[in-house]
């Protein structure tokens, strides 16, 4: 077959995405390029599961850590900042894997996206501030007033949409659903692209998540925690929604023991899994490959090409 123009590799967290992002950068000659929202902040290495030095293993990876938690960041920075690499990787000849779990990237890469408007940084600080002061089921129930019909397709628990939602009504005016129509310009052609989609055992796949966050205690994802809820203005950027922080000011707090704030973070991780295996499920069509692990996806690769 044909050697691929692009790579996208999606999956649910701890998946093993990033170990298989490697080892087809390798095989096919590429870089790797972050498609996680959470993995492209400084300061939450740990928490947002961001490949370590020895993890990516020589192999180049773009828009890792490179956004202060008090920024602001969207899909549509994300793009504007893949726009302006891949020329440099295609002087290269490096192949671009993009890796990650965060569907709306996919999405927009391949076209699916609409270019929205940049969201004006008085209402985008104010709704952050209600958000802190308030919580996510708070502004859901503004939203319901402003946008209903979006307001039923978003959680109230989600509080990264709500916020994105309610900035577009009040910067534009219009009801979200007016402006996402999908017919935004792709950066990648999709006939051209190797499209894989990990799908680990659900069983398998908890345990991992477990084990997964029991090594970030490990590792030091208290003080990561607590240094991050330090910062000036963090609570209000949407890092702060990276599982395990409000776990762990919990547990710093003294509401919580450190059993009960891991476990709180596991089930808030298992769920997480579970929505974006669902997204994945009904937003991805037949032509991306499906593989239960990245061993398996590698050894089928590897014989196909």
């Amino acid at each position: 077959m044909e050697k691929p123009k692009a790579i996208l590799i999606a999956g649910p967290t701890a998946s093993g995405k990033s170990a298989l992002a490697v080892a087809l950068a390798r095989l096919f000659g590429g870089a790797v390029v972050n498609a996680d929202s959470m993995q492209v902040y400084e300061g939450l290495r740990i928490l947002s599961a961001r490949p370590t030095e020895p993890e990516m293993g020589g192999v180049e990876h773009r828009l890792y850590g490179h956004v202060s938690p008090e920024e602001s960041y969207s899909a549509g920075i994300w793009m504007r900042e893949v726009e302006a690499l891949l020329p440099d990787l295609g002087a290269r000849g490096l192949v671009p894997v993009f890796c990650g779990g965060t569907g709306l990237y996919f999405k927009a890469l391949l076209g699916g996206f609409d270019a929205l408007p940049d969201i004006p940084a008085e209402i985008r600080e104010r709704w952050r501030a209600r958000l802190v002061e308030e919580g996510p089921a708070a502004l859901h129930a503004v939203l319901a007033e402003r946008d209903p019909e979006a307001a039923q397709r978003i959680r109230p628990s989600d509080p990264q949409r709500i916020l994105r939602a309610l900035e577009l009504v009040e910067t534009t005016g219009a009801a979200l659903g007016t402006l996402q129509k999908g017919a935004g310009a792709g950066l990648v052609e999709a006939d051209g692209a190797l499209k894989i989609v990990l799908a680990p055992d659900r069983a398998f796949l908890r345990q991992r998540i477990a084990q997964r966050f029991d090594a970030m205690l490990l590792e030091g994802a208290q003080a990561e925690a607590a240094a991050f809820s330090a910062r000036p203005k963090a609570a209000t950027g949407l890092a702060a929604s990276a599982i395990g922080i409000a776990e762990l000011q919990r547990m710093r707090a003294g509401e919580l023991t450190l059993g009960e704030a891991r476990d709180l973070a596991v089930t808030r991780t298992r769920q997480y899994a579970k929505r974006q295996e669902t997204w994945f499920r009904n937003q991805f069509d037949a032509s991306w490959l499906r593989f239960a692990d990245p061993a398996q996806a590698l050894a089928d690769l590897t014989e196909r090409f």
